[in-house]
């Protein structure tokens, strides 16, 4: 697919999240949102639905949240009415914790730990919904190689990533939650990535970089 990236980027800086995904959905046949009910996800959530109410929400759960964040979870879920597809590892987590456990950053095992319980079934979420557009919240600033990509970016597997939110901040964000009687859930863990700037590995395959 052919696409001058720098030119829809530029017009579409200025425009609101919910006019972004608008755009983004007037070619798309398969769309999705992915989630993981960490904080400020009921952002994307809200700004995708909105618009089109049945989108699929796909949720890859590791099996390690808080129980604050399953709680958020099901009740985002039925404020919003959203239409999830429930992806998680194929070992339960009781099992993993006791042949493995959850290995250091720096562990052999954290490789096969975070090919378990994330990469794999997001892969497996993917090649069973084949997504041409495919809407995060990633944001600018989040990490050193999130800097690098913006709003809308193509992967090498031709899906078009599109975030609404990129260049918003966190205040930006809560004022959005606040004026849409959206509730925040910060006691989020993620296994895979322990700091909180670190990629855990689910963005960078399928990503090149924008022309």
């Amino acid at each position: 697919m052919i696409m001058d990236l720098k030119k829809i980027n530029g017009y579409l800086k200025d425009k609101s999240p919910e006019e972004i995904v608008e755009w983004a959905l007037e070619t798309a046949n398969r769309p999705v949102v992915t989630t993981n009910f960490r904080p400020y996800e009921a952002a994307i959530l809200h700004a995708t639905t909105i618009v089109k109410n049945d989108i699929p929400v796909i949720w890859c759960d590791t099996g390690y949240n808080t129980p604050q964040t399953y709680k958020h979870a099901e009740r985002l879920i039925e404020k919003l009415d959203l239409r999830i597809h429930l992806f998680v590892p194929k070992q339960t987590a009781a099992h993993r914790d006791a042949v493995m456990g959850i290995p250091d950053i720096d562990s052999p095992l954290h490789k096969e730990f975070t090919e378990q319980v994330k990469l794999e079934p997001f892969r497996r979420a993917m090649e069973e919904h084949q997504p041409d557009v495919w809407f995060t919240n990633l944001r600018k600033g989040q990490t050193a190689f999130r800097d690098s990509l913006d709003i809308v970016t193509l992967g090498n597997d031709g899906v078009i990533k599109v975030s609404p939110f990129f260049y918003w901040s966190d205040e930006q964000l809560d004022e959005y939650l606040e004026e849409n009687n959206l509730e925040n859930e910060f006691k989020y863990y993620d296994p895979t990535k322990v700091l909180e700037n670190r990629e855990c590995g689910l963005h960078i395959p399928a990503q090149k970089q924008a022309v």
